[in-house]
């Protein structure tokens, strides 16, 4: 017993540096209170794994989680970390990772490794977080553009499934759109071809400039080209074409317009037969029209390319300028290191996302100190149980395959893709003009292309 309770004080030394706190138990009454921000889930989804987590680690004493609206989210987070009063640890988008490096502190590697997290995360993830061989985030799910369509639809066209390439859809298309002796579209194949009425729409131009292998940036996203450079330029065009024709009244693949109705109220409404979007719109199609019989399937493919897939995923970073908070009991006498506040608090982001590793906890772990906990819970698939998400980490996409509906996400997830962006969001406003200077007849696709590189160059520079 002497010997636990030696080895449970030199455990606690190398983390804390005390100062005068008289702390003479195995359990300190003290510890790190840690602060998540986020815009996407609720304290509720995490109060089980919170509550395990300080029995696990009593270090840690508290971790409270803060849900933001996104349209505030990125300014109130930025504003506060160049403060120094920020949060510990701060929800991130895929897309975001260049824009905040400055802004986060690397995972040490005694915690976790650029190995570890590639052999357990999907490369989409890989492709944003890892930078330089250090991990900047971490993901609890992933999300994937998929094909929802209407069964009946399909069905009254005499279809029997949903198309598997972009070359069946095209063949498909002119069976579903049915336009009146006015030119008007009353029901439309897919939402596809313009730009402010089709959600997520850039996200779908880039999906197919990826299936066709478009370079789309270099250098960590610093410099975005679209084909330029050492690219392909005619991928990018024969993507931008493909996709704006679903538009363009002269096309065979007419059956959308900028008129119609938002593309998730024309498909609820039943009036569009397919649309691509990500999971978590399935309940707002199921809350818009209760009786509407939908499902999914993955996304389209080129015939001849390699499957790839549009993904996004959001990862928690830690805070590189941040002054600990400390709870408990001789709270104001202790001191913390700001390394000793890195590895802690990466040290449970991973265990958020992977688990209990036993032994490969790190030197400054003092397991199970705090009370019992429970070894065999996983953060992870309790989360992704609770809140109904594709997974991110490869073992459990294995465990999702079978979910009706969410396994294919959860499968999409293993061939998604996306690129580094300095400026997502002026990049989707470029885009989005870009698809509507075409449509409206002001550039021809070279032009737009051209215009949009030139432009989303300039603004990521300032």
């Amino acid at each position: 017993m002497k010997k636990k309770i030696f080895a449970s004080l030199i455990l606690i030394i190398l983390v804390f540096s005390f100062s005068g706190c008289g702390c003479k138990t195995k359990n300190p009454k003290f510890g790190l209170k840690l602060e998540i921000w986020g815009i996407i889930d609720e304290q509720d989804s995490f109060g089980e794994i919170f509550e395990n987590y300080t029995k696990l680690n009593p270090l840690v004493k508290e971790i409270v989680f803060r849900k933001f609206t996104p349209e505030t989210y990125k300014k109130e987070l930025i504003d506060a970390l160049a403060t120094g009063k920020g949060p510990d640890i701060f929800m991130i988008n895929s897309t975001w990772e260049p824009s905040f490096r400055n802004k986060i502190a690397p995972a040490p590697e005694e915690v976790l490794t650029e190995k570890m997290f590639r052999d357990n995360f999907v490369d989409l993830a890989s492709d944003a977080f890892v930078v330089e061989g250090k991990v900047n985030a971490v993901p609890l799910s992933a999300d994937s553009l998929a094909l929802y369509y209407n069964k009946d639809l399909l069905a009254e066209a005499g279809i029997a499934n949903p198309p598997r390439t972009w070359e069946e859809l095209i063949s498909i298309s002119p069976k579903l759109t049915k336009i009146d002796s006015y030119g008007q579209i009353n029901y439309s194949a897919i939402s596809m071809g313009a730009a402010y009425n089709v959600n997520r729409s850039t996200d779908i131009l880039g999906l197919l400039m990826l299936q066709l292998g478009v370079k789309m940036e270099e250098n960590n996203g610093g410099v975005v080209l679209f084909g330029g450079y050492s690219g392909d330029d005619s991928l990018a065009e024969k993507a931008f074409d493909f996709y704006t024709n679903f538009s363009q009244r002269d096309s065979s693949l007419y059956t959308w317009n900028p008129s119609l109705h938002w593309s998730l109220d024309a498909f609820a409404e039943g009036r569009t037969a397919m649309m691509l979007n990500y999971s978590w719109h399935i309940p707002t199609i199921r809350n818009k029209s209760p009786k509407l019989n939908f499902t999914v399937a993955p996304a389209p493919q080129f015939v001849g390319y390699p499957k790839i897939n549009f993904g996004n995923c959001y990862g928690y970073a830690v805070a590189v300028n941040k002054k600990p908070e400390i709870v408990g009991e001789d709270a104001g006498s202790v001191n913390v290191k700001d390394e000793s506040r890195i590895r802690e608090t990466w040290k449970f982001l991973r265990y958020l996302t992977m688990g209990y590793l036993g032994e490969e906890a790190g030197p400054a772990s003092i397991i199970g100190l705090g009370g019992k906990f429970d070894s065999n819970l996983d953060p992870a698939q309790v989360y992704l149980e609770t809140t109904k998400k594709p997974a991110a980490r490869r073992d459990l996409i294995e465990k999702q395959k079978g979910i009706y509906e969410l396994g294919v996400f959860a499968e999409e997830n293993l061939s998604a893709r996306n690129w580094k962006q300095l400026d997502p969001d002026a990049i989707e406003s470029i885009m989005g003009e870009m698809i509507d200077n075409v449509n409206r007849g002001k550039f021809n696709i070279r032009e737009a292309l051209d215009s949009a590189v030139t432009r989303i160059n300039q603004a990521i520079k300032k």
